[in-house]
Formats: C-alpha cells, structure tokens, sequence
C-alpha cells in the first residue's frame, strides 16, 4: 500500500532535485562544449550557444522530467526536449 501511495504522489523530493541538478549539469557542460574554441581557428573566437533545450540525463524516468514541468522548474520544448524556464511561475 505504501508503494501505490507513493507512485501516485510522484517522485520522492530528493530524486527531483537529483534530476535538476544532473539538467543543470548537462545542460552546463553541453553549452561549454558548444562553445569551446576547440576545432576552430586560434584567431576565432568562441561561439554563443546556439541552443535552448537539451535531451534529460536519461538516469530519471521521463516521469521525473514530467513532474519538474508541472512544477515549473522546466519546461519542455517538444520531442523530450527540456529547458530551463526564463522565469518561475510565481503563484
């Protein structure tokens, strides 16, 4: 019984923050990579990212990102793509 409860509550709290931080990082690392000078002419400079929304970790059920949706900690962009909202809902 306690098991039912608890996947009709959703994910634990601390796997959601889990799963923010491993998007946060990714999401981090994805724009470094994208904007390293690695590749191109040591005259050039780095390019801005060109990119909003990125595929989740894939450690976390899709259920996990749909809950950071509804909660308005992402956003998602279609085809599982997520971002990071521009500004929290306030409620």
């Amino acid at each position: 019984a306690a098991a039912l409860h608890q996947a009709a509550a959703g994910p634990p709290h601390d796997v959601l923050r889990d799963a923010m931080k491993a998007f946060r990082k990714r999401f981090k690392l994805m724009r470094l990579d994208h904007e390293s000078k690695l590749g191109r002419s040591p005259l050039s400079t780095g390019k801005d990212a060109a990119f909003e929304s990125i595929l989740p970790p894939e450690q976390f059920p899709p259920d996990v990102w749909r809950v950071l949706v509804v909660k308005g900690e992402l956003e998602s962009t279609g085809r599982g793509f997520y971002k990071i909202p521009t500004e929290k809902p306030s409620f």
